[in-house]
């Protein structure tokens, strides 16, 4: 086997997650389609093995590091890119019920191929912009999990990201450098929006030694009418 891949599968089992003959190859597959994909559209700067299984799967994965996903129904992704955090969490947790909102065509047109490919189901990628699906009542205030990963600034992603969590529900942040100067400048969004930060998990990655935050909220109330607002303007006029 693979340094990257043993490694990869020693890391996890040491957080209690044992992967199987099938979801190594299913991870394999996805290094290999994120390469082939690359070289048409820009997907990510990041292609070589070690580093994909490190800066991407592992880093995804570590979610699961701070929460029990086995108690988690449904999950939404938003801006998911290239497919992280949601994609390594679905070949980890089958059980999961996944929807990936990406505002790029073509990025949700690789996701469908992805998936395919490594035989998911129960995964939807919509193409649109958060704000707008948002509004949908078959997704607002609908999902146990929401998950957003290095996206844009706290007091943006509140707005993007909040009304999709269902009360009682939470929205993981998944952010690089120390977040606690975001999460005091998103403290009326997160009052508009019914949110709490309730934990602000770190780590480091395993050979890069980089850090990597969690902030952990959880959604108090169904979201208020007035929100999302119209698509642009929380980048525009953030909530601060």
């Amino acid at each position: 086997m693979e340094a990257a891949l043993t490694w990869f599968q020693e890391r996890l089992l040491g957080q209690g997650i044992e992967l199987t003959d099938l979801q190594l190859r299913q991870f394999e597959d996805y290094h290999r389609i994120l390469v082939e994909w690359n070289e048409k559209m820009n997907l990510t700067g990041i292609t070589e093995k070690a580093a994909v299984y490190e800066k991407h799967f592992y880093d995804s994965l570590s979610l699961a590091f701070f929460t029990d996903l086995n108690l988690v129904r449904n999950l939404a992704d938003i801006g998911s890119g290239a497919g992280f955090p949601s994609i390594p969490l679905k070949i980890c947790f089958p059980h999961l019920q996944i929807t990936i909102v990406d505002s790029l065509n073509k990025r949700i047109q690789f996701l469908q191929h992805l998936c395919e490919e490594l035989k998911l189901d129960h995964v939807s990628c919509l193409h649109g912009r958060a704000e707008d699906i948002a509004r949908s009542m078959e997704h607002r205030d609908a999902y146990d999990l929401v998950t957003a990963r290095a996206v844009a600034r706290l007091a943006v992603l509140n707005e993007f990201c909040l009304p999709f969590v269902r009360k009682g529900g939470h929205f993981a942040s998944m952010k690089g450098a120390d977040p606690k100067e975001e999460a005091v400048e998103a403290a009326k969004s997160l009052k508009e929006l019914r949110g709490k930060i309730v934990n602000i998990y770190d780590m480091k990655l395993p050979f890069e030694q980089s850090d990597r935050h969690v902030v952990w909220i959880q959604k108090l109330d169904s979201t208020p009418k007035k929100y999302p607002r119209k698509a642009g303007t929380p980048l525009k006029s953030p909530l601060i």
